[in-house]
């Protein structure tokens, strides 16, 4: 019998390129006909909760790794526990998937395959390989040892294949209680890995399951049944996270000992994802939606591939984000900046522009005509000719944004002032003359002049301007919501990551007419502001409510 401690890709070295080390594995697989010329890999998600961006990239890699190869991709779900599988968590797995751009080959499940795992665990107690144990759970954990303490054989380790085949089909048959009765592999109680100190492979839970009914009260654990599913399905590489490469050597034991299949499959651990401001258990992310720390899981700070695609974040630009990281076998911390910078990447020449303004403050042009209202042609991305442009209503009274003022300038402040002079964008010059203020001291209007002569497009050039800002025509004006996300995790004094309360910020701004067509799901630019969606469920004919995908500045640095 080979090693089972031996670690099959001992061959992958830290100085091979991270992207890469599992298609080498491919390769010289493909190159020694290992598996023909098969490449078959799976995705198998547990249906107890939404997706999120580390999940993200497992599909990207075993849809992708399918697609180079010209091979098939599985989706099998995970549900070898006997609970209810909630349709919910069915749905938006498909949903995710699709989105990403992926299609499965078989849509396939753990439970489809209770028979032939049966029929493994009965041939194992026949190999003498398996064994019935009457310790409880806390009794195996004690009796199993520690990382530094040896473990000890259970005291029902030499029962009688007879008696194993009998108790197991009891077991079977409902005769005990849960917990009650467990089998256990019968390898090496002394082993360096605890994983294959005689570990649990069946425990008795008389619960019904969603796929199989009342048929079964005794349920495989998944480090029994995960080999097997793949090897039924003629899995080729089972790409799975590093967590499970202490579990491999009992992967290779279970299809080893039951030799069912001429070229079992072969499992590959990479890095999981982890990233700043980011928590990516499924458990915890669980917990928000349950307390109602959140609104949802498609809630738009959350880091679920659902909530990812309601806040606004394009499918290109997460399968971008997942090969800029690449694939490595080490584990590291990816900043967010390099997925916000993707998302920018992706949508700087997909949307087009939008002038909104924030904490408004409003401008009264004292020479321009009462009653007159000009049509002023704006490009819809600047970067992008093709998209063309729109026209955007200008008359006496406008917006700008609360930025785009101050009373007493900064240094290098080349916006609005007093006695400053300006350029509205696609308009003309404005010169602020005068701030007329509340009783309370907060400024009331602006009170400025234009000059008819500066108007965009007319080729005047009688002299410059250094500042160049935005704006609303107030008659005109569309109220809008505007949803601010900051991170949902920030590390605290202690560097410990908690939940920021300020994560969500709800404004009130002006959009130019154009706004109000927006339908949901739509994005655009805010100019100078950021990236911004219609948000899918809040945004309606009657109210338009923008989430900000990302902000215009990226802090992420090659």
């Amino acid at each position: 019998m080979a090693d089972i401690n031996k670690d099959v890709n001992s061959e992958v070295t830290e100085t091979q390129t991270a992207s890469n080390f599992i298609h080498n594995i491919i390769d010289k697989d493909l190159e020694t006909q290992k598996y023909g010329d098969k490449v078959y890999t799976r995705f198998p998600p547990e249906p107890n909760g939404y997706l999120h961006i580390g999940h993200a990239k497992s599909i990207c890699l075993n849809f992708s790794t399918a697609q180079k190869y010209g091979g098939k991709c599985n989706l099998r779900y995970d549900d070898t526990n006997p609970v209810k599988e909630d349709v919910e968590y069915v749905d938006s797995i498909e949903e995710d998937v699709k989105w990403l751009g992926f299609q499965w080959d078989k849509r396939l499940w753990a439970s489809d395959y209770f028979d032939k795992m049966y029929e493994a665990a009965v041939e194992l107690i026949k190999k003498g390989k398996a064994f019935v144990c009457d310790l409880n759970a806390e009794q195996i954990r004690e009796y199993r040892g520690t990382l530094k303490e040896p473990g000890k054989e259970s005291p029902y380790r030499n029962r009688s294949i007879e008696e194993n085949l009998a108790l197991f089909e009891e077991m079977k048959e409902g005769k005990y209680e849960d917990g009650e009765k467990v089998l256990r592999a019968k390898i090496d109680i002394a082993s360096p890995n605890i994983n294959l100190r005689d570990p649990v492979i069946y425990r008795i839970a008389h619960t019904a399951h969603h796929n199989t009914g009342d048929k079964w009260c005794i349920y495989p654990m998944y480090d029994f049944a995960h080999p097997i599913e793949d090897a039924i399905e003629g899995i080729t590489h089972s790409i799975c996270t590093l967590e499970f490469e202490d579990h491999r050597p009992l992967y290779e034991w279970v299809l080893e000992e039951l030799g069912w299949w001429q070229a079992p499959p072969q499992q590959i651990e990479f890095a999981r994802l982890n990233i700043t401001n980011t928590v990516m258990s499924k458990r915890y992310l669980k917990a928000m939606v349950d307390d109602g720390t959140v609104e949802g899981w498609d809630d738009p700070r959350m880091p679920t591939i659902a909530g990812l695609r309601r806040r606004g974040y394009t499918s290109e630009a997460v399968r971008d984000f997942c090969e800029r990281i690449g694939v490595s076998k080490a584990n590291s911390l990816v900043d967010i900046a390099l997925l916000e910078h993707c998302v920018r990447e992706d949508l700087k020449s997909k949307v087009q522009s939008r002038n909104v303004v924030e904490n408004p403050i409003k401008v009264v042009i004292t020479n321009y005509p009462e009653d007159q209202t000009e049509e002023m042609e704006i490009e819809n991305n600047k970067e992008v000719p093709e998209m063309g442009s729109r026209m955007v209503p200008f008359s006496k009274e406008l917006y700008v944004d609360g930025e785009d003022f101050m009373e007493i300038p900064a240094k290098k402040y080349f916006r609005l002032f007093p006695g400053n002079e300006v350029r509205f964008k696609g308009a003309y010059f404005i010169t602020c003359n005068e701030v007329i203020k509340n009783e309370d001291g907060s400024i009331k209007e602006l009170h400025c002049t234009y000059d008819a002569e500066t108007k965009s497009g007319s080729g005047f050039e009688g002299r410059k301007v250094k500042g160049t800002i935005h704006w609303v025509d107030a008659r005109t004006a569309v109220k809008i919501k505007i949803r601010q996300y900051e991170y949902l995790m920030i590390e605290d004094e202690n560097g410990e990551n908690i939940i920021n309360p300020d994560s969500l910020k709800e404004i009130e701004a002006f959009g130019e007419p154009a706004v109000s067509e927006a339908q949901p799901g739509e994005r655009f630019q805010f100019f100078r502001h950021g990236y911004y969606i219609a948000d899918t469920k809040l945004s309606n004919d009657t109210e338009k409510v923008f989430n900000r995908i990302v902000d215009l500045k990226s802090s992420w640095k090659k």
